[in-house]
């Protein structure tokens, strides 16, 4: 009874403003995702774990918190483009809020993001970090500030470019700076790529490169440059009487200063109005006669430049999955903290059936999205050893990243609007900026299309680099014994078939049903990971419902579905996931072998 009346006299203590669903912020984004801290036990060394633990934690603090703030207050007040200085010049510059300037700080300042791979001593690890450890730092930040992850991922592969391929003179020239995170002295990187005959087919580019008095200098214009404030852009261009299409592309290294400290002969005459990422500054630029440095050969006939370009494109496309995994994951917490405390007629939402079915809408590909991101990470990690097989694996894993997660993203992010309500439409909450943001995606680095192509016409058809996902899916599998026999046996069976169906697409050149491929490739792998991931875990005493979303993803993904059954009642397994405890191993293998 008396727990009744304090029930009774909170309730009437209660203001309107009570009943509106609060969100995320002020969590600390390391410290709330059991899932990640789940995976890195099993996929980072336990040395290098527990020296980034730390880091990891102070960074998720600082993105649920100060960076989120920063990253709300950007969105609103977007770069301005001042095209001469006060002399009348025409030197334009850039004009940035500072709350952009103090996320920069934070990115590549405090953290190192951008160049803790490319030199020692990051964060106070003796070595360069490895790729994946890396990626935990684009995730966590990711979850607040989507914008500037372009520019501190585009510096660190930029300078993975200009290391491979510059000679001595242009490495000294830029690679001090852009592997600095003191920022007196950082040079942020670029991507100038587009042109107005379009993005995807870059033989049709007409920059011109010619070779005056000793330098090349650029003539022409880009049509979208990515981080137009960049101090070292890299872009493709045609040397002067080099041959048509892709063949004749030369890669250069373009600074926005001279040695002597002048402006470069190019300007930035006009901005892009964004859908979103509205806090990274994204232009138009011609090119009047710019210096730009060479990396590798060029003007000598056929030239290297698309495929020294792609390097970084597909480091690009890794870092785009990783970063739908982050906003996944945010939108998903935005999801739960609204379906936790909003109450609505008569109880909290989270009790309501068909409000459970939509969050596992969100759930599952969230955290396919991750498991597949840390998996490719680590092999990234292992094919910069030299690892042919690991090698053979990142070349279809990567686009398979792309393609699906960025497309998840979007029903993701809209899914956690809407269960938000009409609140989620509102600009005073995350969830708007999210489903902006998460558009942009299925552009950057290829368009799905281009992203499902390259998994089919060039991984498979060309490469076949599905012959080594296929063993390794297999191996995965078998070499895991806690995952229940039968459902064993599934994953090895779908598995067979994926890859059937996606050789046969890929060789008959059937290009109308490359995402039906890609589609079945990236689920049956993140299946698998996942039902290894959550076995592992579980064995260990650790939460083991990656187990029961490795179910979910071969029943709601890779079975045919009857769209006139009527099912059970609600799932099991969705009662389980949606629970605020540990699934332990026994459960897990009771429900997926049910």
């Amino acid at each position: 009874m008396n727990d009744l009346l304090v029930a009774e006299d909170l309730k009437e203590k209660q203001t309107n403003s009570d009943w509106i669903a609060p969100d995320t912020h002020g969590q600390n984004f390391f410290e709330m995702d059991q899932s990640l801290q789940g995976l890195l036990k099993l996929y980072l060394p336990e040395a290098l774990r527990e020296h980034m633990t730390p880091h990891y934690s102070r960074l998720g603090e600082i993105a649920g918190g100060k960076l989120d703030e920063l990253a709300r207050m950007s969105d609103k007040h977007a770069p301005v483009l001042h095209a001469r200085d006060p002399f009348g010049r025409d030197e334009d510059w850039l004009e940035f809020h500072p709350s952009y300037r103090e996320m920069e700080q934070i990115g590549f300042g405090d953290f190192g993001i951008h160049c803790m791979s490319r030199t020692p001593g990051v964060l106070g690890w003796q070595d360069k970090v490895p790729p994946l450890a890396k990626y935990i730092f684009q995730y966590l930040f990711v979850q607040s500030e989507f914008g500037l992850m372009c520019p501190i991922s585009a510096t660190d592969t930029s300078a993975m470019l200009i290391e491979r391929y510059g000679d001595e003179a242009t490495k000294n020239r830029f690679l001090p700076g852009m592997h600095s995170n003191d920022m007196s002295n950082i040079l942020k990187g670029a991507q100038f790529m587009t042109e107005k005959t379009g993005g995807s087919d870059v033989g049709q580019i007409e920059l011109t490169a010619k070779y005056e008095d000793g330098e090349w200098r650029l003539y022409g214009d880009k049509w979208f440059c990515s981080c137009a404030d960049g101090d070292v852009a890299l872009l493709l261009a045609r040397p002067e009487g080099a041959v048509a299409g892709t063949a004749g592309l030369g890669l250069f290294a373009l600074p926005r200063r001279l040695d002597d400290g002048s402006r470069n002969k190019y300007r930035i005459v006009r901005l892009k109005d964004k859908l979103g990422t509205k806090s990274m500054a994204s232009g138009e630029i011609v090119f009047e006669g710019a210096v730009a440095y060479p990396l590798g050969q060029v003007g000598e006939g056929k030239n290297p430049g698309l495929k020294q370009m792609m390097d970084q494109v597909n480091m690009s496309r890794l870092s785009h999955g990783v970063r739908a995994a982050a906003m996944m994951r945010r939108c998903l917490n935005e999801a739960l903290a609204v379906a936790r405390n909003r109450e609505a007629f008569g109880e909290i939402i989270i009790e309501k059936p068909l409000l459970r079915r939509q969050l596992m809408k969100i759930m599952v590909p969230t955290e396919q999205a991750l498991s597949m991101a840390m998996y490719t990470g680590q092999q990234l990690e292992l094919a910069e050893t030299g690892d042919e097989h690991a090698i053979e694996q990142l070349r279809i894993l990567t686009p398979l990243l792309k393609f699906r997660t960025c497309r998840d993203n979007i029903q993701v992010a809209t899914g956690a609007m809407e269960i938000r309500g009409g609140n989620g439409y509102i600009e005073d909450w995350v969830n708007s900026r999210l489903v902006r943001d998460a558009h942009l995606g299925v552009l950057w680095e290829g368009t799905s299309n281009i992203n499902a192509l390259d998994v089919t016409t060039r991984a498979i058809a060309k490469v076949g680099a599905h012959k080594a996902l296929g063993e390794t899916l297999q191996d995965l599998a078998a070499d895991t014994p806690d995952i229940p026999g039968q459902f064993r046996g599934t994953l090895q069976s779908t598995a067979e078939r994926a890859l059937a169906v996606a050789e046969e697409i890929a060789t008959s050149g059937n290009e109308t049903l490359a995402r039906k491929a890609s589609d079945a490739l990236y689920h049956i792998t993140s299946a698998t990971l996942l039902a290894r991931e959550g076995a592992k875990l579980g064995a260990q005493g650790e939460d083991a419902r990656r187990l029961i979303l490795a179910r979910m993803v071969i029943d709601h993904r890779l079975r045919p579905q009857d769209p006139l059954a009527i099912p059970q009642d609600e799932d099991p397994m969705a009662v389980a996931l949606l629970a605020q405890r540990k699934v332990s191993l026994d459960e897990a293998q009771e429900l997926v072998a049910g």
